[in-house]
């Protein structure tokens, strides 16, 4: 009876000396390991970028910038070195003159919108003596080319009537990419043969604003 309980009190101590044990051999154990992946990107930034109109003469010599007018803050300027009917005081009864420029984005952003915008065509007195017509702009012909697309043929009177030119519909472009091809346009202007002594004297004058948007 005496070994019976001795063997009864021994059993806890062996059970309580077993689980101390255990949790000892837990907690030495080592952390288990992981497969990992991982992608960081430490330079994210964005920014605005530019649309910049460039015209040249055929020459090449001869450039205007959107952006002489002001810089990008206006991005709009009037170009008066590239005179697209010629700049001819002279003109003489059915002569003609023709003058090729070209136009090109040089920014950053395509141009998803290119137009062409006819001013009002205007009749001048620039001497001190002239005939007294008073339609030569009806007696100018104007012929807009680029290409193979005829973007306007009429009077320089009725290109003042015509509004804004969707010029990427003429030409067949979706836009006008940036650094792309320069795009010719030849203007032709030409004096009617039937003007008499009364249009002597008079000059016309009309505003061709080419405009690119994004």
């Amino acid at each position: 009876m005496a070994k019976l309980l001795k063997r009864r009190m021994s059993l806890p101590l062996v059970l309580n000396g077993c689980i101390s044990s255990l949790v000892l051999a837990v907690g030495m154990s080592p952390t288990f390991g992981a497969f990992t992946a991982s992608i960081s990107g430490q330079t994210n930034s964005a920014g605005a970028g530019t649309i910049v109109m460039q015209e040249t003469d055929s020459s090449g010599t001869i450039s205007c910038l959107s952006t002489d007018g002001g810089g990008l803050l206006l991005d709009a300027a009037s170009c008066s070195t590239i005179n697209k009917y010629g700049g001819n005081p002279s003109m003489r009864p059915g002569q003609g003159d023709i003058v090729l420029s070209y136009v090109q984005d040089v920014g950053t952003v395509a141009a998803s919108s290119f137009s062409l915008t006819p001013g009002a065509c205007v009749q001048s007195v620039p001497g001190a003596t002239s005939g007294s017509a008073t339609d030569l702009c009806s007696k100018v012909a104007v012929s807009i080319v680029s290409g193979a697309s005829t973007i306007f043929s009429g009077t320089a009177a009725a290109l003042g009537d015509v509004g804004t030119i969707d010029l990427l519909a003429r030409l067949g472009l979706a836009r006008v990419q940036p650094g792309g091809p320069k795009i010719p346009f030849t203007v032709t202007t030409t004096m009617d043969a039937s003007v008499d002594n009364s249009y002597q004297g008079l000059n016309v004058s009309q505003s061709l604003t080419w405009t690119f948007s994004a």
